[in-house]
Parts: structure tokens; C-alpha cells; sequence
């Protein structure tokens, strides 16, 4: 049995190159989504943000425990930007598919924000996960084909939530 999470932070080679790499991740893809263009593309893709779609195993990683690494390797206290990629293409964003993701998102950006170790107050947008259009083959696991490629995403070793609030 798996089950699909839906993310956006920043642009989205960096996004897969670290989340693809974690224990219970089955595959992942990048594209658009959260926007307003149908069929979108890198260069039609309105308001849709930079994304990725995660197929994980639940019995080895947690939904929040995505979620966790997902606020580790993007700095979710910017609007519309990550690093030096700016615009609605590079939101931070979670995609739910049901009402248990839901909650789970805004219980794990409570205790981000209540851990008080990220720079800012969380502006992930939490939105119902709506049409994944997936991004060109040129945009597929970038960089595990260009390793020295583009990106802005790294594990930051120092926003990680203590144990009182890390998925158990």
C-alpha cells in the first residue's frame, strides 16, 4: 500500500534530489500545481507553483515526517521565494489530499512555528491538492543527471524539531 503527498517549496530540482533519497519514498515526480493554467508547462504555467509529487510506503515514513524534512530543506518563512528564485513559482506549499493530511500539516507548521528555531513565522500554504501536471522529461530527476545542477535546497541540520514535537 503507498500513499501520495503533494509539496511545493521552491523550485522543484532540489525539492526531489533530497526527498527522493529518503527511506519509504517509492518514487517521486516534479510539476505544477496549485495554479490556474491547464496542461501547464515551465513556460505556461501561470499561477502554479514549482512541485513535486511523493509516492511513499506509510508502514516507513510518516506523512508528517515528510513534512518534517520538507521544513528542513526549504526556509518556509518567505513568501514567494526560495534563495535567489522569486515569484508564485516558488511558494512554499502543502497539497492535502484528505482531512488527516490537513490536520497534520497545520499541527506540524504549529510546532514549527512554536519551536521558534526557523528565522520567521511559517507562510506554507495549506490548500486541497488539486491537478499535478508533470513537468517536462528535461525537469525529471535533474539532478541526478546534472549532480553539480542548479539548487537551492540542503538540510539545515539546526531546523529540526525537538523531540516534544517530532513525529513519534
Amino acid at each position: 500500500m503507498s500513499e501520495r503527498a503533494v509539496l511545493a517549496g521552491g523550485c522543484f530540482w532540489g525539492m526531489q534530489d533530497l526527498i527522493r533519497k529518503m527511506p519509504g519514498v517509492i518514487k517521486t515526480r516534479v510539476g505544477y500545481t496549485g495554479g490556474d493554467v491547464k496542461n501547464a508547462t515551465y513556460r505556461n504555467h501561470g499561477t502554479h507553483a514549482e512541485g513535486i509529487e511523493i509516492i511513499y510506503d506509510p508502514n516507513r515514513i510518516s506523512y508528517r515526517e515528510l513534512l518534517e524534512f520538507f521544513f528542513q530543506i526549504h526556509d518556509p518563512t518567505t513568501p514567494n521565494r526560495q534563495g535567489n528564485d522569486r515569484g508564485m513559482s516558488y511558494r512554499s506549499a502543502i497539497y492535502f489530499a484528505d482531512d488527516r493530511q490537513r490536520e497534520i500539516a497545520v499541527d506540524t507548521i504549529a510546532d514549527v512555528n512554536a519551536s521558534g528555531l526557523w528565522p520567521g513565522k511559517v507562510v506554507t500554504e495549506v490548500e486541497p491538492v488539486g491537478d499535478f501536471w508533470e513537468a517536462e522529461p528535461e525537469h525529471q530527476d535533474y539532478l541526478e543527471r546534472i549532480p553539480h545542477g542548479y539548487t537551492c535546497h540542503f538540510v539545515r541540520p539546526d531546523w529540526v524539531l525537538p523531540k516534544r514535537y517530532a513525529a513519534e
